[in-house]
C-alpha cells in the first residue's frame, strides 16, 4: 500500500482542503504515513498571505528534495496558495516538485496520480467550488463546512482573491444536506468557512438566494448539531439579522472573530477595507447589546505602509476600548501583486517590531481582563483530548472558543460541564462539574 504524507500551513479554509486531500488519497488506496521519510508521496498545502508562511514552507520542502534524492520515485507535490501565487515558477525553482496545483484545485491531485505518465504538471484554473471530496476529519466531532470559496473584496494587502479567485456560494440545500451527513456521522459541532461568509448567497441565482442569517437558522435546525461556528466575516456586512441570530439561536456560539485590521480610518482607507473606525466601532456596540456575554476575537496588522505613530495608537485605544478576547496580530509584509506592496513610506522593521511588542501588551492584558469573567462561572466545554501541557487532564473548548484544560473524566466529543478555577489571557483552568458527572 502506497502511504502519503501532508504538511499544512495557513488558515481553516487550508486545514479542510487538507482534509479533503486526505480523504481523497485513502479513496485512491493510499494509507496515511507519520513522516516524510516513509511517504512514497509528500504534499504540502501552502499558504501565501504572509512572509513568514513562505520561508517556513520553503525550509520545509528542502527536506522533501531530500527525501526525493534518496528515493527518486517518491512524488512531491505542491497544492494551496503559494502555488497559485507563483504558478509560472514553481518547476522552474523546485524542479524536483512533480506536481502543483492551486486551492481550487485539489480533485486534480488525483487526476494526476492515477495518470499513466507522471511529468510534472501543474493545475492552476479557478473552477469555483471542487469540494465534492470525502475528507478525512482531524475530529470525529468537528467538522469544516465551506460555504464559499473566492473573495469578491480588494484589500489593498491581501493576495487571496488573485489566489482563490472570485466569490462563489453553494446552495443552501445542498449544505444543509452536508450537514444532515454530518450530524448522522457523529459530528456534534461545525465550522462554516468562506474568506467573506457574511456577504454568502449574494451571487446565487435569485430562486436560491439565501442570507447568511438564513443559513444559519437553517444549519440550527438540524438534529444532532449542539454547537455552530463561523470564520471570517467582514465588517462591512456584519448586518444586525446575523449579530440577532446569535442571541437567538441555541446552537450558534458566542464568538464572533471581527478582524479590525486597524485602528485608524486614513489607514483602513488605504488597506481599501471599505469601513472607517467608527463603522468598526458600531458593530461591536451592536454586538455587546444584544449578546452582553459574546467573546470577540480579531485580527490586526502592525506597520503597514504609510502607518504614523498616531495612526498605530489608535489602534492601541481601539484594542483597550473593545477589550478582545484574543488577537491575531501580524507585523505587515508586502506581497507581490498587491497595490500595498508598491505603496510610498515603508515603515521601518524595527519600528514594526517596536510596535507590535507594544501592542501584544495591551492585547493580552485585555484579554486576560475579559478571561477573568469566566472564573467561578460553570461553562459548556466541548471536550478534544487530553491537554497539551499535562496529559493526565482534559482538552476542551466553550462556546465563547476559549481552550480550557480541566480534570475530569469526559471524552472526546463529549459536552462537560465544567467549573472555572483560573484563568490566563489564552486559556481557563477548572474542573468538570460533580453535578455534571452526577447527570452522566
Amino acid at each position: 500500500m502506497k502511504r502519503y504524507h501532508v504538511t499544512t500551513f495557513g488558515c481553516q479554509m487550508n486545514e479542510h482542503d487538507s482534509e479533503r486531500m486526505k480523504g481523497m488519497l485513502d479513496s485512491l488506496g493510499y494509507a496515511e504515513a507519520p513522516g516524510r521519510d516513509q511517504a512514497d508521496l509528500i504534499l504540502f498545502n501552502t499558504c501565501s498571505i504572509r512572509e513568514k508562511a513562505d520561508s517556513r514552507f520553503v525550509a520545509h520542502l528542502g527536506e522533501a528534495k531530500r527525501v526525493k534524492r534518496e528515493r527518486p520515485e517518491v512524488i512531491v507535490g505542491v497544492g494551496g496558495c503559494w502555488a497559485q501565487s507563483v504558478k509560472e515558477e514553481v518547476f522552474a525553482r523546485f524542479p524536483f516538485v512533480d506536481v502543483a496545483f492551486g486551492p481550487g484545485q485539489v480533485h486534480k491531485l488525483a487526476e494526476f496520480l492515477v495518470s499513466d505518465s507522471l511529468t510534472a504538471q501543474g493545475y492552476f484554473e479557478f473552477e469555483g467550488f471542487t469540494g465534492h471530496l470525502p475528507a478525512k476529519r482531524a475530529h470525529g466531532h468537528h467538522a469544516w463546512v465551506q460555504i464559499s470559496v473566492g473573495c469578491n473584496c480588494v484589500c489593498s494587502y491581501c493576495i487571496v482573491p488573485s489566489t482563490r479567485g472570485r466569490e462563489v456560494s453553494r446552495p443552501a440545500g445542498e449544505l444543509i444536506a452536508e450537514v444532515q451527513g454530518l450530524a448522522a456521522d457523529g459530528v456534534r459541532e461545525v465550522t462554516l468557512l468562506g474568506q467573506n461568509v457574511n456577504s454568502y448567497g449574494r451571487d446565487l441565482p435569485r430562486e436560491q438566494r439565501t442570507t447568511f442569517a438564513e443559513l444559519l437558522r437553517a444549519v440550527d435546525a438540524v438534529d444532532g448539531i449542539d454547537r455552530i461556528r463561523y470564520t471570517s466575516p467582514h465588517p462591512k456586512d456584519m448586518r444586525e439579522d446575523v449579530i440577532r441570530a446569535h442571541a437567538e439561536l441555541p446552537a450558534l456560539c458566542e464568538h464572533i472573530h471581527l478582524p479590525l485590521q486597524s485602528g485608524s480610518s486614513p489607514v483602513l482607507k488605504r488597506m481599501r477595507r471599505t469601513y472607517t473606525r467608527e463603522r468598526y466601532l458600531d458593530r461591536v456596540a451592536m454586538i455587546r447589546e444584544h449578546v452582553p456575554d459574546c467573546a470577540l476575537t480579531t485580527d490586526i496588522i502592525v506597520g503597514f505602509p504609510g502607518e504614523t505613530e498616531a495612526e498605530f495608537e489608535q489602534t492601541v485605544e481601539v484594542v483597550e476600548e473593545v477589550g478582545y478576547d484574543g488577537a491575531f496580530t501580524f507585523i505587515y509584509s508586502p506581497r507581490r501583486g498587491t497595490e500595498a506592496a508598491d505603496l510610498p513610506d515603508q515603515v521601518p522593521h524595527e519600528i514594526k517590531v517596536q510596535r507590535m511588542q507594544r501592542l501584544v501588551e495591551v492585547v493580552q492584558r485585555r484579554a486576560h481582563d475579559r478571561a477573568s469573567r469566566f472564573v467561578g462561572r460553570t461553562l459548556d466545554v466541548l471536550v478534544e483530548g487530553p491537554s497539551r501541557t499535562d496529559p493526565s487532564r482534559l482538552r476542551g473548548r466553550s462556546r465563547h472558543n476559549k481552550v480550557v484544560n480541566f480534570t475530569g473524566l469526559g471524552g472526546p466529543g463529549e459536552l462537560v460541564d465544567v467549573e472555572i478555577l483560573e484563568a490566563t489571557s489564552q486559556t481557563l483552568s477548572g474542573q468538570e462539574s460533580i453535578l455534571s458527572r452526577a447527570a452522566g
